[in-house]
């Protein structure tokens, strides 16, 4: 499920960049790879409480690329 969710994320995410006219090169995208997030951890236990908006389909608003923050 963590892996499902983080290639929603990376794809809504590099199909935000694009749109704002960054560059992001096929063959980066190519070389991600969700297991490789030290957030991901494979022999643990995740509770998930989603809310209502997400689990009806939608997601969370994305970090803005160009805040430096």
């Amino acid at each position: 499920m963590v892996v499902l969710w983080d290639t929603i994320y990376m794809q809504a995410a590099i199909e935000q960049l694009r749109r704002g006219g960054f560059e992001v090169r096929d063959e980066d995208v190519a070389r991600l790879f969700p297991l490789l997030h030290g957030h991901v951890n494979v022999l643990g236990r995740y509770s998930f409480s989603i809310p209502d908006a997400i689990a009806n389909g939608g997601l969370r608003e994305l970090r803005n690329p160009e805040d430096t923050d």
